[in-house]
């Protein structure tokens, strides 16, 4: 049997230290584990581009994706996708890791890095204190020898430029500018730079898509919820934000998704009670 459509998550931080956009390790290995015991296939971007152009995948396919590329991604997510033979595909704002060597993760005989809340998280990026809380390019390297990670972009420096200046084509000129550092830089570090592309706080508008595609980006992730369905809209996919709760509850979540008419009756409540 082949997939109706294809359930994409949305991850942001694999930490002990709680709070916005964040998973305990606990559940987070326990929902992987769930996932892989339930007979799910994680797949690649690339295989989700094929899947929108007509291609088949199987009926349990899921598609796991993270955002920004924090330190614990490393620390407690890498190991957990080893363990269970699952992948992820990591939006990465290239312009936020820097270099060093690999730090330890989870399993192994060392003391572990600090792993802080997403709120400490971000007032280490303002201080320009990067590498406390996001992965260094050693670690993304591993990772993608390691298969567990997949690197796509997540622009160069994370901005909403909407919010920065108000005339449009200059707002366009940032945005066009920071697309291309990032692919620059993942051409410059990984080899490689794709089609795909996930947008800095979900936010996106039609001059936005313009610049993406003129960037060579036409896969465009979003933060709105919903399922891929084949023949999908390439530049608004919707993604499944994951909660920091028991397996079961993402089980009964991918089962909902994987139904184009549920997921849409469901996402179309979700929208209405927001």
């Amino acid at each position: 049997m082949s997939a109706k459509a294809l359930p994409v998550l949305m991850y942001h931080h694999v930490s002990p230290e709680p709070g916005l956009v964040t998973i305990s390790p606990q559940h987070f290995r326990a929902q992987m584990h769930a996932v892989a015991r339930a007979g799910y296939r994680t797949v690649t971007a690339q295989q989700l581009q094929q899947f929108l152009a007509g291609g088949k995948l199987p009926a349990k396919s899921v598609l796991i994706t993270f955002d920004d590329g924090y330190l614990d991604n490393w620390v407690y997510a890498h190991p957990v996708l080893k363990e269970t033979g699952l992948s992820a595909t990591l939006f990465t704002i290239t312009g936020w890791i820097g270099d060093g060597p690999m730090r330890p993760y989870a399993g192994q005989q060392a003391d572990l890095p600090i792993t802080p809340s997403h709120k400490v998280c971000m007032n280490a990026v303002r201080e320009q204190r990067h590498d406390d809380v996001m992965m260094r390019w050693s670690e993304i390297e591993a990772a993608q020898r390691a298969g567990t990670f997949e690197f796509h972009s997540h622009t160069h420096t994370h901005t909403r430029w909407d919010k920065l200046f108000p005339v449009v084509a200059e707002r366009r000129q940032r945005l066009a500018e920071d697309l291309a550092l990032s692919r620059e830089t993942l051409n410059a570090r990984l080899g490689y730079v794709s089609r795909h592309l996930c947008w800095p706080q979900g936010y996106f508008d039609t001059d936005y898509i313009a610049e993406a595609q003129a960037a060579g980006f036409d896969h465009l992730y979003t933060t709105q919820p919903g399922t891929v369905l084949p023949q999908g809209d390439s530049l608004r996919l919707p993604r499944i934000v994951t909660k920091d709760k028991p397996a079961r509850w993402l089980l009964n979540r991918l089962w909902l998704y994987r139904s184009p008419t549920l997921s849409r009756l469901y996402s179309q409540r979700k929208r209405v009670s927001v």
